[in-house]
């Protein structure tokens, strides 16, 4: 199976075009993400800490799909900020507050791994080397994805040590340019992970641009084909396989998320919400009816 996901699910843009936006009683928005996809990668807990009260709701929110999983980020401050020393003991204890924050969901089985995200100017050496064995060292037998933006970690000596600290390092896909990973490499771990975050190669470089303006990017059908073409190559060689949609701005990254649902569910019509479908009329080839329901019709 390829689980696909959306990265994060709280963007005020996405009102009226994901969610509607006059919500009936009880909605939450990650039961609409729970109607249309396999998963989700936690956003949130990369800016604040995990908090075990709203990780038992995240659970309770999606109680009626137990199938439906969770990649949860890892805190910045452990990938985006100095380690080591003085603060070594307080940074042993978060591990441990992130691990236990987590348990509702490692409970019911839906925690599938920890996603360890580093800035693009973290390159392969042997402190970065070492970084990576110490944040290893605080998350248990957590499984981790990796995911670094420089080509030095995708050589074969970078993806021994990747492999020998227990990471899956995931592929992701850029705007072009010579130091960014390649499209392929040989798998470090048990998880396929595909991180699409769009190629806005116009606003990607441009150091005082806004996150809204570097991920505005709608994968064509044509790449979109393509990229799912990769994930089953990617899903031959690891044990479980995720394709993330990162290209969040404006709903696409839940646009062409339906998308990947439709190639790899055999071309068969998925639930979408009536408002992304309006947003983006191409997609009404590929969903189901509304006249049948559709996922907020009547």
């Amino acid at each position: 199976m390829i689980r696909v996901a959306t990265a994060g699910w709280s963007y005020p843009d996405w009102e009226g075009r994901v969610y509607p936006k006059r919500k009936p009683p009880g909605f939450h928005a990650l039961q609409t993400l729970a109607r249309c996809f396999d998963g989700v990668e936690v956003n949130s807990t990369f800016y604040a800490e995990a908090r075990p009260e709203i990780v038992t709701k995240w659970a309770e929110h999606v109680r009626e799909k137990p199938d439906f999983h969770f990649i949860a980020k890892l805190h910045q401050s452990f990938t985006h900020g100095p380690y080591g020393g003085a603060e070594k003991a307080l940074f042993e204890l978060r591990g441990q507050t992130f691990q236990a924050a987590l348990e509702p969901l490692t409970r019911r089985g839906q925690l599938d791994g920890i996603l360890v995200q580093f800035p693009a100017s973290f390159h392969e050496n042997p402190d970065n080397i070492r970084h990576l064995g110490w944040i290893r060292s605080l998350l248990g037998d957590l499984p981790l994805i990796l995911e670094v933006r420089h080509r030095s970690w995708f050589e074969p000596p970078a993806l021994s040590s990747i492999g020998g600290l227990g990471y899956s390092l995931a592929h992701i896909d850029l705007p072009d340019a010579w130091d960014h990973p390649p499209d392929r490499f040989t798998p470090t771990g048990p998880i396929g992970y595909m991180r699409l975050h769009g190629r806005n190669a116009k606003n990607w470089f441009k150091p005082d641009v806004g996150r809204d303006d570097r991920y505005d990017y709608l994968y064509t059908p044509q790449e979109v084909g393509a990229l799912a073409i990769r994930a089953h190559e990617i899903s031959q060689e690891t044990d479980q396989t995720w394709v993330v949609t990162n290209n969040h701005f404006g709903g696409q990254a839940v646009a062409n998320g339906l998308e990947f649902k439709w190639l790899f569910g055999g071309r068969q019509p998925v639930a979408a919400p009536d408002e992304t479908v309006e947003a983006f009329p191409h997609l009404t080839k590929i969903v189901e009816p509304r006249s049948q329901g559709g996922l907020f019709g009547g």
